[in-house]
């Protein structure tokens, strides 16, 4: 008796492998779907910049110009379950999801919601693996927008359903071409999943097509970054370019910065934020007089650079919570709630903007 009783529990085991077999997957790569974000096509599709187009990077300008961060697929399905198969190049080993991580929206009712994500391993090297993002999905046929990794290399990413489900490409719904390009807040970090980057928030909230442009620490105004955004044919240009440098560099840079803009997109809406309160200013003194010298420094020139050049138009962005609590991770970078929030205070300021161009949603 005991005999069988032990040997019941094997048997239990080999009837569930038989009726829940591997999933025999249809895999289609990301880039033959719809790719959306690109600024300029390149050999690999999931870099945002050729960077033997386009010189004057630093090592990890380069590296980030490799990076796909902001960009996102497009596609639908009616699968029960939606995965993902991907091999990295360059792949960041910082502690948030978003960093090696897919992150799945599904729309409903007009809206895009939250469907699911997956991170892989600093050490995943096997281009079969796949993993699951969303399973026990209703029937019908679904809409999805997904997003990329901000903060690693991509050199092949599959999307993947079961074999029998249909997976196709879907038409964009977001219109115009806006362009965002930043610090490390424009690029995302410290969000937890990929899809959560103010410009990300920005781009579901409002059906206008971002461009991603985010550089973490190096969003300096540099000449070779200017050779880049003359090229880049858009509507619209936000920039963030006021968070990675003090005010020794924007007396260098920025009025020839904004001049060859305007050079370059005549009678195009110019977007330039300043840059937000930094949480650790709370305590720090020389965090607040470095940050508070920035900001008084930007609010005296811009509107003397406003009236010269009446394309230019100036921001404040705001990140903060105003009741005591934290909204950044680390007392620097927004967390998914703080980049909610600057998301909610640029909104209607650019819309407003975009507007007098005949830009809308």
């Amino acid at each position: 008796m005991k005999r069988l009783l032990a040997i019941i529990p094997a048997i239990f085991l080999c009837l569930a492998a038989v009726a829940a077999p591997d999933v025999k997957w249809k895999k289609v790569e990301a880039s033959q779907l719809n790719l959306c974000g690109k600024a300029f096509d390149t050999p690999n599709p999931y870099h945002r910049i050729d960077t033997v187009v386009f010189k004057g990077f630093d090592k990890r300008e380069n590296e980030m110009c490799r990076e796909p961060a902001g960009l996102t697929v497009l596609f639908k399905t009616d699968a029960e379950r939606i995965g993902i198969s991907v091999t990295f190049g360059d792949v960041h080993a910082g502690p948030f999801a978003s960093y090696r991580g897919f992150d799945l929206y599904i729309k409903k009712d007009g809206k895009w919601l939250w469907a699911g994500q997956t991170t892989f391993d600093r050490s995943h090297k096997d281009p079969e693996k796949v993993q699951v993002m969303v399973s026990s999905l209703a029937p019908g046929e679904k809409e999805c927008l997904l997003y990329l990794p901000i903060y690693s290399e991509v050199n092949m990413c599959k999307v993947c359903v079961p074999e029998g489900s249909s997976l196709e490409s879907l038409e964009s719904p977001f219109r115009h071409k806006i362009v965002f390009h930043g610090s490390s807040f424009t690029h995302g970090v410290s969000c937890t999943r990929a899809g959560m980057s103010y410009p990300m928030q920005f781009m579901r909230r409002t059906g206008l097509q971002v461009i991603p442009l985010g550089f973490s620490g190096h969003c300096k105004m540099q000449p070779y970054f200017a050779d880049v955004l003359e090229k880049v044919e858009a509507d619209a240009y936000v920039f963030d370019p006021f968070s990675n440098s003090g005010v020794k560099n924007f007396e260098e840079r920025l009025e020839g910065f904004i001049v060859r803009m305007v050079k370059a997109h005549p009678g195009k809406p110019i977007i330039i934020q300043r840059t937000i309160y930094w949480e650790k200013e709370n305590f720090d003194t020389k965090a607040q007089a470095e940050y508070s010298s920035r900001r008084a420094y930007t609010d005296s020139i811009m509107p003397i650079l406003h009236k010269r050049y009446p394309d230019v138009y100036y921001l404040k962005p705001d990140a903060a919570l105003h009741n005591g609590e934290s909204s950044t991770a680390d007392g620097v970078h927004p967390n998914d709630n703080g980049y909610s929030l600057w998301e909610a205070s640029i909104e209607k300021p650019i819309l407003k903007i975009l507007k007098k161009y005949g830009i809308k949603p």
